[in-house]
């Protein structure tokens, strides 16, 4: 592998299960920036079944935008041989359906959960979570296995010197189902265990011959501590060798690349949890596509404690989605759920056959005003469900007794407190082309603003055509070169929601804002129920005082004085009065009149 500092010409290709993306980056006056993309359809399936193929077409779509070569002999010259090639190659997949994988554990609410913590960190889908108290029957556990053929099974259970059963039955579970994988149907399907370290033998004996068994140091050695990283590691390593080794073509591609593949959703989180530690901050990361929406999140372990380290967690929802998945974002928030966010009077019958239209004909764009709206409403409720979703799975360790009174001993084991806490929460990035793509980035800021419904001071950010899986592999090669890209080509920072916590009567008094910059000091009075747009160029420094009104707090405790040095964006400022919780009014007259209301101050929508 060339050295980090010597790497002047990068190609980045992220393999979809419907696009291959590339992307080449150069070093031009000393910082290194987006040349070009180029795509192409992904070719994992027949007739090529060779997922190569769709990585050269969108290779060579940069080779005609630049006039210059990066394919010798029909593959990736890396490294460059005179004017032909780059210097280093790297790549992401999520093509085939990315790393689908089970999980095991003795406890749902305690082993279970931190395997599919490791999991999801380390880019996985996880089609199920089994545990001895999930109230299934042996033969069932066993059906699941075989129904679903994942591509892996990460195994634990029980504390280091804790429950020897518990693990021992599971592995018994997985014995007894003789699964194969997905891909390579002749080999053995891959375990990996990391629960208590005293009963790896007795693993062992049981799944030696029936399963290629992987052992790792517990997830769980302690009630109170995780270990994550090192089952992480091995997933990340099986999904090289058992899984991409075996999908048509990804055995010659990884022979192209600088370093290994890397699932796309592990690479997004690499790059969030760069972000977070060079410059301090807690962020929450989204990536809503056509049939799933991936939330990640780097949090304080102890949200109490500011000293505390950082914590990565990834979920996903993998029924949310805006196009395939589109009528199960509908069956799950409630029609009248996504109906509240439609600024129109429009027909149920006709709302409905439209987001039929769109799941059955998926690639279709919005070609009215009105779609729009409505593909816009389904965001805000995908967004939505899937943070509640990701709360809950972000939480302090169960089981973890932290309060020695009689009702604790009995309760914390069955409790976690989410790790998400608004206040603290410093930035929100939205990706997909729902977000990245529309035609308005106010549009972007609102959904993001009305989803997630953030509080205290939050920037708000979106992926300006998802760069990030290929900038969170290339940090393993070069940091330098994706935080430049980062920040330069790839984030495009809307602004700020300013917004307290709390609940009033609307019209009463909410915050009091002043905004100071070098130009002047604005000063702004909003009541309850009200949302207001200051302009705040991109670059441009300002600093924000807040004094929330009784009963509201932005950060400091009621209507305790905040002041915080921001920048702005192509938004700007986006001051949100209408309390937290909130939700449009559920009369249709107050509704339309307040969503029109807040559409207006943000310029959302083109008159009509």
């Amino acid at each position: 592998m060339p050295d980090g500092d010597n790497i002047d010409t990068i190609l980045a290709t992220d393999c979809g299960s419907t696009t291959t993306k590339a992307i080449l980056i150069e070093k031009k006056d000393g910082e290194y920036r987006l040349i070009t993309r180029g795509e192409a359809p992904t070719t994992v399936e027949a007739p090529a079944e060779d997922v190569t193929r769709g990585v050269i077409n969108a290779v060579g779509e940069v080779e005609d935008l630049t006039g210059r070569e990066f394919i010798k002999n029909d593959a990736i010259c890396c490294p460059r041989e005179g004017a032909v090639g780059c210097d280093a190659y790297v790549g992401t997949s999520s093509a085939g359906g990315g790393l689908q994988m089970m999980v095991a554990g003795a406890a749902q609410k305690m082993t279970a959960e931190s395997a599919q913590r490791a999991a999801l960190g380390a880019g996985a889908i996880v089609m199920d979570a089994l545990a001895v108290d999930d109230r299934r029957q042996p033969h069932e556990r066993i059906e699941r296995i075989r129904s679903k053929r994942p591509d892996m099974i990460l195994l634990s259970g029980g504390t280091d010197g804790g429950t020897k059963t518990h693990p021992v039955a599971m592995a018994q579970i997985v014995a007894a189902a003789e699964a194969r994988p997905r891909f390579g149907a002749g080999f053995k399907l891959p375990v990996i265990y990391a629960g208590n370290a005293e009963v790896q033998d007795e693993i062992k004996r049981i799944l030696g011959e029936k399963a290629a068994l992987y052992v790792t140091e517990n997830i769980r050695p302690q009630l109170e501590t995780e270990n994550l990283g090192p089952a992480r590691g091995k997933i990340h390593d099986l999904f090289l060798e058992h899984v991409m080794a075996q999908a048509p073509g990804y055995s010659k591609l990884m022979g192209w690349t600088t370093v290994p593949l890397m699932p796309t959703p592990a690479a997004v989180g690499l790059i969030m949890q760069l972000i977070a530690e060079q410059e301090g901050i807690q962020v929450v990361g989204v990536d809503i596509g056509g049939a799933t929406t991936d939330v990640f999140s780097v949090l304080r372990s102890d949200r109490d404690d500011p000293g505390s380290a950082n914590v990565f967690n990834r979920t996903v929802s993998a029924n949310l989605g805006m196009s395939y998945s589109i009528f199960n974002v509908v069956a799950e928030a409630g029609f009248e759920n996504v109906m509240r966010w439609v600024p129109l009077e429009l027909d149920e019958r006709d709302i409905r056959n439209r987001i039929r239209n769109k799941m059955i004909r998926p690639t279709t764009i919005p070609q009215t005003l009105e779609e729009l709206m409505i593909e816009q409403a389904l965001c805000r409720e995908a967004l939505r469900l899937a943070f509640v979703q990701h709360k809950a799975m972000a939480v302090g360790l169960k089981g973890v007794q932290q309060q020695r009174t009689i009702a604790d001993i009995f309760t914390q084991a069955a409790t976690g407190r989410t790790l998400v806490d608004m206040l603290g929460l410093d930035m929100i990035v939205g990706s997909g082309g729902v977000l990245s793509h529309a035609p308005r980035r106010s549009q972007a800021a609102l959904m993001m603003v009305d989803g997630f419904q953030p509080e205290g001071f939050t920037e708000l950010a979106v992926d300006s055509i998802f760069m990030m899986p290929q900038l969170g592999v290339l940090s393993t090669v070069n940091k330098r070169a994706a935080l430049d890209v980062f920040h330069k080509d790839c984030l495009i920072r809307l602004g700020w929601c300013i917004a307290p916590r709390g609940t009033g009567k609307e019209g009463r008094a909410c915050m009091r804002v002043e905004v100071r910059t070098d130009s002047g000091v604005e000063s702004h009075e909003l009541v309850v129920g009200e949302l207001k747009r200051v302009p705040l160029e991109p670059e441009t420094k300002a600093t924000v005082t807040v004094t929330p009104a009784k009963g509201f707090d932005v950060g400091a405790g009621p209507r305790q004085t905040v002041s915080r040095e921001v920048a702005g964006g192509v938004v700007g400022l986006v001051l949100d009065a209408r309390g937290r919780p909130f939700a449009p009014p559920e009369e249709p007259a107050p509704r339309l009149h307040k969503l029109a209301e807040w559409n207006a101050a943000l310029d959302v929508y083109p008159a009509v």
